[in-house]
Parts: structure tokens; sequence; C-alpha cells
């Protein structure tokens, strides 16, 4: 396979089958540096015809509690009091910038996904329950 930019679905699969065929390339070898400018090419493709759309701020702050085992109360020393992160994980509240700066910081965690916009859940006032 020639390398250059891959415009098609066939050149794709066929670039994605040429990845595979080289994956055990030996290091610095001109196999590995075919597979190399292969990888790039592949990512390139996929980032404009299969792009994958950051998540939900509240939903990701949810899998990094899951996944790193954390707690509600871990996340006080980010976010404030325990009302406040319930507010916050309950979608009562915004994340302020101030706690996108501190979960950024302190958990390690890319500000750019934390300050997209997302969906608080509205509450009901007595009087539109009526």
């Amino acid at each position: 396979m020639k390398l250059k930019p891959i415009r098609s679905k066939k050149e794709y699969q066929m670039a994605l089958a040429e990845v595979e065929r080289l994956w055990g390339a030996p290091a610095k070898s001109a196999e590995a540096d075919r597979l190399d400018v292969l990888t790039m090419l592949v990512e390139n493709y996929e980032r404009q015809h299969f792009p994958i759309a950051d998540p939900d701020p509240i939903e990701f702050l949810g899998h990094i509690m899951k996944s790193r085992g954390l707690t509600r109360k871990d996340l006080e020393a980010y976010i404030g009091p325990r009302g406040r992160v319930a507010d916050i994980l309950n979608r009562t509240q915004p994340l302020t910038l101030e706690m996108i700066r501190r979960l950024a910081d302190g958990l390690q965690l890319p500000a750019e996904v934390l300050i997209r916009p997302y969906r608080l859940r509205r509450e009901t006032s007595v009087f539109e329950a009526a």
C-alpha cells in the first residue's frame, strides 16, 4: 500500500489491514516507521469521520469517581460542602469556574470537558405544582 491521505472507506479498510499486518514490527525498523505513519493517517481519518463527542461534565465526573473509587466526601475539597457536592451531582446547581479549576488541578481532569455546557435538573416550584 502506497502511503497517502486516506479519503475513502475502502482506503481506510486497506490501511487498517496494513496496520494489523505491521503491528509486531521491530522497533526502529522501516516497518515500524511505516506503522507510525499509517497510524497517524488512520487517526486523522477517524477523527474526521467518526468524531467522539466530549462527555457530559457531570457524567464524566461520575465516571471518574467510580473508576478512582472516590466518594462524594472526596469531592468536598474541590467543590465545597456536602450539600454543594450533592447539588452539583444532582444537577440542581452548575459547576462554577473555581470548582472546575480545583477539579482540574486536584484530580488532573481536563478542564475543557468540565467547562462544557450541560443541562440542570429543573426544580418544580410549589406554584407550578398547583
